[in-house]
């Protein structure tokens, strides 16, 4: 233990005790104080809130520095909005607002919470996994730009949440071995949502932890047991709680007197009833459940431990009690339930408040309000500045004379960027063991892959030098897209969690973006900025068949708040729309190329291998021009053929809009030509981005519904989509993800796409099951007209 005076620990005592009232009140007030009128029940989380309070006044009491970095238990939020109150970083109006509109979250959230939050946390197992990957982040920085103060990354999680599979990539991932500011706290209270987990898995996930090179703390007991372990036969005490079932040890929290003793004997070994037999009643209760989660000076010294140890990540296992503190302590169905408004009047009562008094923060006169503040100037934060402060050209020139995919150019343009000398090093990849394939090799070669230390290589490949070292600006991972996300995510938050911006850019194989798409969401719902590319996609990816085959990432990357989808066909648009993606994350403001306002979150690049004929946009280009042709392709979509002028001798026949992106735009164009033939003007739209046109389209709407005025329409579907004719959309991947553009134009629209899982077999023959050749499309065009 550490050499601590007593009198701070009964500091940290007086403290824990008024965060444990004020988080126990926030939710009580939420769901008996407010009446929201529908009926629907608030909520909260008192008893996963008190297991977490020592720990948590402990850390921000008593360990914590500027600048460390926390995520919370989601469960355990009221517990960090108390103590936020309490060092005066949260206004007192926000206590009884908990899960209100404009109010404090149900769960930690960096967007939407007034008080500053470090990591988002609410789906479990992520906001584990954050601090780690911001440690990655840590480490990369430092490396490239020099030491920035010293942080520790901790994470406070239930042990509910190490069933996460998520948790278990995490730790095993070599990215984030021999991180030494890495501390997790696990919240070792042996209780779920539903039940008393059966058993304690501690020998398990300890040696997980050990094999993946963790440092592994367990608090187990508090100072009472300790010093009953210590008399003469104690072993034999300990060895009984040690080896008592899991479920039998939980049923001692709503039992006393007599009853417990008789609970706590039921089936003990020969000597437990003498060693106890001169504890009294009252006595036996709390001394036999003194765990050393609520022990402040067991868990400062666990803190302590962890510091030490800097060449590996530690976990701490903290033993608690599910409702410490509350009358439903150790109640197996404590996780949702509420005090009642009785119980929550002994509650004050026993802190020494009132009614008036209640919501009162701490007595700067006294030695708890003194502390108070001391902390909070302790932890006070400088502003961080968002912005790169570099300009990101709007192209690099990629030229191509000859048949290329967009995946092939993806890898060109970030080559090109790399030579940039303000812009290259700020530049760093990753990827799931995939960057070669998804033509990352370019930009290894050119700029290395980062490794902590230098590692020596032991083979030459003039293809790809794969340099390990300090320098390298690529970030290798494990098979894992939820690594790669998190990664992403905390890349993208470098500017906060570490005081440096990034441009940070994924790249995964498209059809496993769903793999990871909870942690893709974690990082949005963040705010976190960066770029990932899903190539190669579709059926167009033909020979792999249909596990291979992505068809729904489309409609997640139009769906996804926060994310910007984009989905180019040609080398110019894609070089237009990856330097526009990079400037908007180094500048935080949109370039004056788009009307559009500012983008603030990720961007999603769906790419093709497929290789596809770059004369069609040329011919557009000269028609239109550079300067307004790239205006049109950020915001989303352009006239690629325009049939009027391809056809002038079509000037009074009917007309169709063929409407698609990405790699079936040769399909498309010869289905033009063919409707041509038979006397039907067809003009074919590029839609760089649906996401950027659906924004646009909803705007209009959403400003008309709220004004009782007509919606306008939006400037980048009046130019693409300039007559109000039919339409035809056209693409690989489901049909209703361009679905809406009929309506948006206000026309008939038949939407082709793939709604079935693919198979093996060539473009041809797959585009052909799924309806993408040109006869199907002159069809959906004939059809589509006779819908007017």
């Amino acid at each position: 233990m550490n050499d601590r005076p007593e009198h701070d620990l009964e500091v940290l005592d007086e403290i824990q005790r008024r965060v444990l009232w004020l988080a126990t009140r926030i939710v009580d007030a939420a769901n008996h104080d407010r009446n929201t009128g529908d009926g629907v029940k608030v909520g909260g989380h008192q008893a996963s809130s008190a297991s977490l309070v020592t720990a948590m006044t402990a850390l921000w009491f008593a360990h914590l520095d500027a600048e460390d970095r926390v995520a919370v238990k989601p469960h355990a939020s009221p517990v960090f909005h108390a103590i936020q109150y309490l060092l005066g970083n949260l206004d007192r109006s926000y206590l009884p607002k908990l899960r209100a509109r404009g109010g404090l979250q149900s769960y930690p959230s960096r967007t939407k919470d007034p008080d500053e939050v470090d990591f988002s946390t609410g789906s479990v197992g992520l906001g584990a996994a954050a601090p780690l990957f911001a440690a990655v982040t840590r480490r990369y920085v430092d490396a490239h730009f020099g030491e920035r103060p010293h942080s520790r990354f901790i994470a406070l999680i239930g042990d509910a949440e190490l069933d996460e599979g998520n948790i278990w990539e995490a730790v095993a991932d070599p990215a984030t071995t021999g991180l030494g500011n890495v501390m997790w706290l696990v919240d070792f209270n042996r209780q779920s949502l539903d039940r008393v987990v059966p058993g304690i898995r501690i020998n398990q996930w300890r040696g997980q932890f050990e094999a993946a090179g963790w440092h592994v703390v367990e608090v187990k007991y508090g100072r009472k047991l300790a010093a009953a372990y210590a008399r003469p036969g104690g072993e034999r005490l300990r060895d009984w709680i040690d080896r008592m079932p899991n479920e039998q040890y939980q049923s001692l929290f709503g039992l006393t007197g007599p009853a417990l003793r008789k609970q706590f004997l039921d089936g003990a070994p020969e000597g437990i009833a003498e060693f106890i037999a001169d504890i009294s009643d009252d006595e036996l209760g709390p001394l036999v459940t003194d765990l050393g989660g609520h022990d402040l000076e067991a868990m400062l010294d666990a803190y302590a431990q962890c510091d030490a140890v800097t060449d590996r990540p530690s976990v701490v296992f903290a033993y608690t009690i599910k409702g410490w503190g509350l009358p439903i302590a150790g109640n197996p169905r404590n996780h949702s339930a509420l005090l009642t408004t009785e119980q929550v009047d002994a509650l004050r009562a026993a802190q020494g408040l009132t009614r008036e008094t209640e919501w009162d923060r701490l007595d700067p006169a006294t030695p708890a309000g003194i502390r108070a503040g001391e902390r909070r100037e302790a932890l006070a934060r400088a502003p961080r500045e968002r912005a790169l402060g570099v300009t990101v050209p709007e192209t690099t020139k990629v030229r191509a004379n000859k048949p290329v995919s967009t995946q092939e150019v993806f890898g060109r343009v970030l080559v090109d960027l790399a030579r940039d000398e303000n812009v290259a090093p700020y530049l760093v990849t990753t990827a799931p063991d995939v960057a070669t394939s998804t033509n990352l090799a370019g930009f290894i070669n050119k700029t290395g892959v980062f490794a902590p230390t230098e590692q020596r290589s032991w083979t030459e490949d003039r293809m790809l030098r794969w340099t390990e070292s300090p320098a390298g600006q690529h970030i290798e991972l494990g098979i894992s897209e939820m690594n790669l996300f998190l990664l992403l995510g905390q890349l993208g938050l470098s500017w906060d969690l570490s005081g440096q911006p990034l441009l940070p850019v994924g790249t995964v194989y498209d059809p496993f973006v769903l793999r990871g798409l909870d942690a893709f969401l974690y990082g949005t719902y963040s705010g976190s900025r960066f770029v990932v590319a899903g190539t190669p996609s579709g059926i167009t990816l033909a020979p792999e068949g249909g596990a291979h085959q992505s068809t729904i990432t489309a409609s997640v990357g139009l769906e996804l708040p926060g994310v910007t989808f984009i989905e180019p066909a040609y080398a110019a648009t894609l070089d237009w729309l990856l330097c526009d993606a990079l400037g908007q994350i180094a500048g935080g403001a949109a370039p004056a190329a788009t009307a559009a306002p500012a983008e603030d979150g990720a961007y999603y690049f769906r790419l093709s291998t497929r290789p596809i004929d770059q004369a069609p946009f040329e011919a557009a280009r000269a028609r239109i021009g550079d300067a307004v042709l790239r205006r049109q392709v950020v915001a989303g979509a352009y006239r690629l053929v325009d049939a009027h002028e391809a056809y002038p001798q079509l000037a009074d026949a009917p007309v169709v809009q063929l409407a698609a992106s990405g790699a079936v735009l040769p399909e498309v164009l010869a289905a033009a030509a063919e409707l041509a033939e038979e006397g039907v003007a067809a003009h074919v739209v590029d839609v760089t981005s649906l996401d950027r046109l659906y924004r646009a389209w909803q705007r209009t709407l959403r400003q008309g519904v709220r004004t009782a005025t007509v919606p306008s329409v939006p400037g980048a579907l009046r130019s693409a989509f300039a007559d109000r004719v039919p339409v035809v959309t056209v693409h690989d991947a489901a049909s209703h993800a361009m679905a809406w553009l009929g309506s948006a134009v206000g026309a008939p629209a038949v939407p082709l796409g793939v709604d079935e899982f693919g198979q093996s077999g060539s473009v041809q023959e797959l585009y052909e099951l799924h309806d993408l050749l040109p006869g199907s499309i002159v069809n959906a065009a004939l059809a589509a007209l006779s819908l007017r």
